[in-house]
């Protein structure tokens, strides 16, 4: 039922009489956006005109198409959930997906054993991809889904090393632009609040602030350096921890907008006025970074093209069967605002 007959036409015989990418193709089949009206048209006509019958409708005649993908949470600490940044992922999938006609379907796995459950599960064909987010250095969940073949996209990575498909943004990147700004503004003593260090996100920002620290010529201290999770509460403790080794702290570069309204709170507590006395800098620009007082200065992840990107590789690896794994890297962008 998989073979083409003889004479049958392919997706890439398609693709050269609609002189479009084997990409465009399948997002069309897929009823996937960001489509022009013109190319939709083309690809149709020439679909219909070589009689080319879509692997996944051929797939779906068998019995073999769920039209169901998983986005699986590895996140160990349920707290996390609360944090906008599922929220803002999950609409982000959900609004790809919209015109597919796939469902998303949530799962968290967070031991071997719910590993090896969610395994059997999607190789039994209740899902026809797998999307994972919070992925931690040394999780062999992705292992386990490229060994079975299954279509897969990773938020993130778990290293440098990564092979699985993957969609990112430019951490390193980032966190050197506001190390960068905030040297610019004449701070000198400037600290960071790291996220959890077995995420590689926040592993890639540590770094930026580092190499940023070294162009401006300003003393990198390992006590300048204090980890959280993310969260309002674990920033608002790192920063205190902060100011008790460095009172003379006059900038904050934070590892996500959660983590610097927290650090806000402890520097008002405390009797710092930001920016004046501190200014500070999130990661993310969800919409906390305008509600804060003052509003918060952050780095802007392009997070609605972040999901766009993930379910468009899922889509292809899908339709196309996964030859290479696919890495993309997303620019981040400095929002300035009232904390700086």
């Amino acid at each position: 039922m998989g073979r083409r007959r003889p004479g049958t036409p392919t997706l890439e015989e398609v693709a050269a009489r609609a002189r479009v990418g084997r990409g465009t193709v399948s997002r069309v089949i897929n009823n996937a956006a960001g489509v022009k009206d013109s190319t939709r048209r083309a690809v149709q006509q020439a679909i219909e005109e070589l009689g080319y019958v879509p692997n996944l409708a051929a797939r779906s005649l068998a019995g073999r198409r769920a039209d169901a993908v998983a986005l699986v949470m590895t996140e160990p600490d349920w707290r996390q959930f609360a944090e906008p940044f599922f929220s803002e992922i999950v609409s982000s999938l959900g609004n790809a997906l919209t015109d597919t006609g796939i469902q998303l379907l949530l799962t968290l796995v967070r031991s071997d054993t719910e590993r090896q459950r969610f395994l059997e599960y999607a190789r039994g064909g209740r899902v026809d991809g797998v999307l994972l987010m919070s992925v931690h250095a040394g999780d062999p969940l992705p292992d386990m889904l490229a060994e079975a073949r299954l279509p897969t996209v990773l938020l993130g990575r778990r290293s440098g090393e990564e092979y699985v498909s993957y969609v990112d943004a430019d951490n390193i990147g980032g966190a050197r632009s506001a190390v960068s700004h905030l040297a610019k503004r004449g701070r000198r003593v400037i600290a960071t609040i790291t996220g959890p260090l077995d995420l590689y996100a926040a592993q890639c920002r540590l770094r930026g602030y580092e190499e940023a620290l070294k162009l401006a010529g300003l003393k990198g201290l390992p006590t300048l350096v204090a980890e959280s999770d993310f969260t309002t509460d674990s920033g608002r403790r790192a920063m205190a921890d902060l100011l008790g080794r460095h009172p003379e702290i006059d900038g904050v570069v934070a590892a996500s907008d959660t983590t610097a309204a927290g650090a806000l709170e402890a520097l008002r507590a405390a009797g710092r006025r930001v920016p004046e006395d501190v200014a500070v800098i999130g990661f993310d620009d969800f919409p906390l970074a305008q509600q804060t007082e003052p509003r918060l200065t952050t780095v802007r992840q392009p997070l609605d093209e972040i999901g766009r990107a993930m379910i468009r590789l899922l889509l292809e690896e899908m339709e196309e069967g996964a030859v290479a794994w696919r890495h993309v890297i997303l620019r981040t962008e400095l929002v300035i605002r009232d904390s700086t």
